[in-house]
């Protein structure tokens, strides 16, 4: 079975519908004609908000860094049950801290929350912080995904280095995509079925996303997404990337797998957890920046299913400038960062480059 056809049949689409979901057009939010799968804006849209990316050549992992060099108002929901997470505390609205200077999310597992310290060496050197009146100090929250079963060389991770490096190349212009930073080595789909052994996932990535109104807000999302669960197309149905069936006939279809034999049997090792950021321009406190990290899940769950398992760590964080300067709508702002969670989600599969071993959604959808 060719590659068209197996995304055919997978997606039970055919003919001209499926041409038509591969390349047909519809609108936006906001009336502009889009490529279904195509750009949908970047967090750096958002003023004030700087990303870059650091990836490993020696192996594929990496981190990407968003920033805030004049401080954004922070907060964060964890959903999975397997979290690595570090100063998520202080974003609690009870904890005295106000702002955020950065957000950095890397592979490495639990090793690469060592990327935060680059991140507070570089924004100290530029005088960046919490002004404690002695000292000015960066405040980085950071999450991690799982990602050393990729490449054969687990004891190469993202260090404090690598957010160092990250932070070099942060800029204010378009976010790259893909295979690269904290989505170097992610993939999804990781049902075992088959032969003990037997590989079925495929690669996963970084995406971003940021939505305009007319009014001027702006909303955007940035995620690596190395789930558990298969990513899908909610206007479709249509599953984009997720486990594969051991003979290539088509997707395994994780959530009603689970649903029809009672059972779930996951890879080994269980290298998972999807976490990103929410940006917006609105003036939020700790509180709703805390409640929009909560919607944002809606969106995570519209596009990974099954999410937020006891092997995952997913973990959405926001970072809100207020430079805008209207008012506040929160359900606005609410439906408009689950929107852009799932956009971005979409943008790291399709913008994916394959692996060894684990396809992309480029290398079963081309030709």
């Amino acid at each position: 079975m060719n590659r068209r056809s197996f995304l055919r049949k997978s997606a039970g689409v055919t003919g001209a519908g499926f041409l038509a979901g591969l390349g047909g057009r519809r609108e936006s939010a906001f009336g502009q004609t889009n490529d279904p799968y195509g750009p949908s804006g970047s967090i750096t849209d958002v003023e004030g908000i700087k990303a870059g990316h650091f990836t490993d050549p020696r192996r594929p992992t990496g981190c990407t860094v968003i920033m805030a060099e004049e401080g954004a108002v922070g907060g964060v929901d964890v959903r999975g049950g397997a979290p690595g997470t570090r100063e998520t505390d202080l974003l609690d609205p009870v904890n005295m801290v106000q702002r955020v200077h950065a957000i950095v999310l890397s592979g490495g597992s639990a090793f690469g929350l060592d990327t935060a310290t680059g991140v507070m060496r570089y924004l100290e050197e530029r005088s960046i912080g919490f002004d404690v009146r002695i000292a000015r100090v960066p405040i980085v929250p950071a999450a991690i995904l799982f990602d050393l079963g990729i490449g054969g060389k687990p004891h190469i991770r993202p260090d404090a280095e690598a957010g160092y490096q990250a932070c070099q190349a942060a800029t204010a212009g378009p976010v790259s995509e893909g295979s690269i930073g904290a989505g170097a080595g992610a993939t999804v789909g990781k049902m075992s079925v088959g032969a003990p052994g037997t590989r079925t996932a495929m690669k996963g990535g970084i995406g971003n996303a940021c939505f305009t109104t007319p009014e001027g807000l702006r909303v955007g999302a940035i995620v690596a997404v190395n789930a558990v669960g298969d990513v899908y197309d909610p206007d479709t149905g249509r599953v984009l990337a997720g486990a594969r069936m051991p003979d290539g006939s088509g997707f395994v279809y994780v959530a009603r797998q689970i649903r029809e034999t009672g059972s779930l049997r996951l890879e080994a090792p269980p290298g998972n957890t999807t976490i990103g950021v929410i940006v917006t321009n609105a003036g939020l406190n700790k509180t709703q920046a805390n409640r929009i990290a909560q919607v944002g899940h809606d969106g995570l769950a519209r596009a990974i299913n099954p999410a937020h398992l006891q092997a995952d760590g997913d973990t959405l964080f926001t970072m809100a400038t207020g430079t805008w300067e209207g008012d506040v709508n929160l359900s606005l702002v609410s439906i408009l960062a689950a929107e852009a969670v799932t956009r971005a989600i979409i943008r790291a599969i399709v913008t994916a480059d394959g692996l060894p071993g684990y396809p992309s959604y480029s290398d079963l959808n081309e030709g």
